[in-house]
């Protein structure tokens, strides 16, 4: 029997006593695939929006398909360490992206193995930190701690006879997904990109950029977010663009940071000289916002970690059942002191000794936070962004202290955010697999070991994604913003001595505060501010459409049926779209010679095809009224 009593009561779907296939070679082969596949639609969605998006339901419901579909297994554990491994290239793409394209934009020699060791590091400490915290948060707060995306999970591997209804789901909308993507920007037989001036209104712009995968994330994130996040763009392109040129339009100097007369910009001039800075400094100063707001929530879930941890001292051990078993934690705190001594000294990153305690520090604090905010307001609301930032600006702030400033100075403050970044993404998606695998019935140790499998499989390839999708598309240009990655890049270079516009930056930071009191969140708004207009445009009718299908449903059953299939459906929409745009940067590289305009240059055309795309997206969702999920 356990040694803890309180959860004694808790049964598990697959009770500890019985013995099913779990961590098998199938498993595993199947599982290192799917992160892959998901770690590069996350990376590519990452470095177009700033977003990335939940796999582990998608993930869950492939494997079904594919385990019991195909091969026959009827192993509900089977199918958990799949997700389990697939949310790794999740966490990692999300991790990389959010911070190392920064340095492609300071155009430093990057190689595949500086990458692969950031990740590495990163997602390691991700999952050896959390493994302590996982018979405190994950079992003796079971009731207290939903883990939203770890229970729905569950769920949907609970009900796996359904699996095959849901993946076809998904593989629809990955096939009109990608092929929607080949035509458009692969073969240029129509243009992906709508965009009309206003008349009379000089510079006043509004746009779409035809994309699926824009299309599935409005879908997936709801009207409200997606509607603050168009807020966020027609602030800048219809507002903020036109006063700029109206109020520049009589000057014939250049004004800093452009190095010609504004009069002689046009829209996409003044967003790259200006509207960027306001976005970035709109972004910081709305990712601190909602760490400060979460303040209250850090300091109590510090305390609660604390408290717990004196109160059953002896007895977070784990158990002799199965479904107790951790990963020795002899091992686990020896991985964690090895890795941050590889840090310090390895030959890969120049962050030394102040740069390894950093990350031992900051990793173990909001690892711990992070972990316990996740379970509250599940993955998509944790403030990464906000923490990483507070990293990045304490770290650049300690090395000018010290005199380590400069490229290299930023450069190495960079690394230290990117290595905590992962950690936190990582720890937050383990600890919701950790949570299906409580509910369940998995094999702790397993999924353990499963999720690093998965961090070793995606960040093997995060590196070879980066560099070719900078080489094909250029990071920082409006095909591929990296807006979370630029942000870092001008925080680093603003407190390390950079010659930055700060007036433009604290006007951004002014509008994130002011919007606050708005009622409204300033950090999406603004990443809608610094993003063109033509990508949260696009967004906004994903958002559509999930109101339309929700307020057309007679019952929250219903509901919930609707919504459920509409999300997978966009889902294959976000990989389809994802994928293709992967392969078509291999094929760039690779010297394949793709048209340089499109053969169609009409606005009507993509813009026809996207409603088509909602109008399918929305019967889709609307054929759950009477049929299983």
């Amino acid at each position: 029997m356990s040694n803890n009593s309180k959860e004694s009561n808790f049964v598990p779907y697959v009770s500890a006593s019985r013995s099913l296939p779990e961590l098998t070679v199938t498993a595993i082969i199947l599982g290192i695939i799917l992160a892959v596949i998901f770690g590069a639609a996350n990376a590519y969605l990452g470095l177009l929006i700033g977003l990335t998006v939940s796999a582990s339901i998608p993930a869950a419901v492939i494997s079904m398909a594919i385990l019991r579909g195909v091969f026959r297994r009827n192993s509900i554990l089977e199918n958990n360490i799949v997700q389990t491994m697939t949310t790794a290239g999740e966490a990692i793409g999300a991790g990389a992206v959010f911070t190392l394209p920064a340095l492609f934009l300071w155009k430093v020699p990057v190689s595949q193995g500086l990458i692969m060791f950031i990740v590495l590091t990163g997602g390691f400490l991700g999952v050896f930190m959390m493994v302590p915290l996982r018979q405190l948060l994950i079992v003796r707060e079971h009731e207290t701690l939903p883990y939203p995306e770890g229970t729905a999970c569950a769920e949907v591997l609970k009900s796996g006879e359904e699996g095959g209804t849901s993946a076809k789901l998904i593989g629809i909308g990955l096939a009109i997904g990608g092929v929607v993507k080949a035509l458009g920007d692969g073969f240029k037989l129509f243009k992906t990109e709508v965009e009309t001036g206003i008349s009379h209104f000089k510079n006043a712009v509004v746009g779409l950029d035809a994309f699926p995968s824009l299309l599935g994330v409005g879908y997936i994130i709801g009207p409200r977010v997606a509607g603050e996040m168009l807020g966020g763009g027609l602030l800048a392109w219809v507002v903020l663009i036109p006063a700029i040129s109206f109020f520049g339009s009589g000057s014939a100097h250049a004004i800093f940071p452009a190095d010609v007369p504004i009069s002689k910009l046009d829209a996409w001039g003044i967003w790259d000289s200006y509207i960027r800075y306001i976005g970035a400094g709109a972004v910081a100063t709305g990712g601190l916002i909602t760490l400060v707001k979460t303040i209250p929530t850090l300091v109590g879930s510090a305390i609660a970690t604390i408290k717990g941890v004196q109160a059953n001292r002896g007895q977070l051990k784990a158990g002799s059942l199965r479904t107790e078993k951790d990963m020795p934690a002899k091992y686990v705190w020896i991985g964690i002191l090895l890795i941050i001594l590889i840090i310090a000294f390895t030959p890969f990153t120049d962050v030394g000794i102040i740069g390894a305690i950093a990350i031992a520090v900051f990793g173990f604090l909001f690892v711990t936070v992070a972990s316990r905010i996740v379970g509250v307001v599940g993955s998509s609301s944790s403030p990464v962004s906000g923490m990483t930032i507070a990293t990045l600006l304490i770290v650049t702030l300690i090395y000018k202290a010290t005199g380590f400033t400069g490229m290299n100075g930023m450069v190495a403050a960079l690394t230290v955010a990117a290595i905590v970044c992962t950690a936190l993404a990582v720890a937050g998606d383990v600890s919701q697999d950790l949570k299906t695998g409580y509910i369940v019935g998995g094999t702790p140790w397993k999924q353990q070991v499963a999720m690093m499998i998965g961090v070793v499989a995606s960040a093997s390839v995060i590196g070879f994604i980066l560099i070719l999708m900078n080489k094909a598309y250029v990071m920082g240009s409006p095909a591929l913003p990296a807006p979370k990655a630029a942000l870092m890049k001008i925080l680093a270079e603003g407190v390390l001595g950079g010659d930055l516009p700060w007036t433009l930056i604290f006007i951004g930071a002014a509008i994130a505060i002011t919007l606050e009191f708005f009622g409204l969140n300033s950090l999406v708004v603004a990443v809608g501010i610094y993003l063109p207009v033509h990508t949260s445009a696009p967004i906004m009718f994903g958002g559509f459409v999930r109101y339309f299908v929700e307020r057309s449903a007679k019952s929250k059953e219903e509901r919930k049926l609707r919504v459920d299939r509409g999300t997978l459906f966009a889902s294959g929409l976000i990989a389809g779209e994802s994928l293709i745009g992967v392969v078509i940067a291999i094929l760039i590289a690779a010297g394949v010679s793709i048209p340089d305009a499109a053969k169609s240059a009409s606005n009507l055309l993509p813009f026809i095809l996207f409603l088509i795309l909602a109008g399918l997206l929305w019967f889709v969702s609307n054929k759950g009224k009477n049929q299983n999920v």
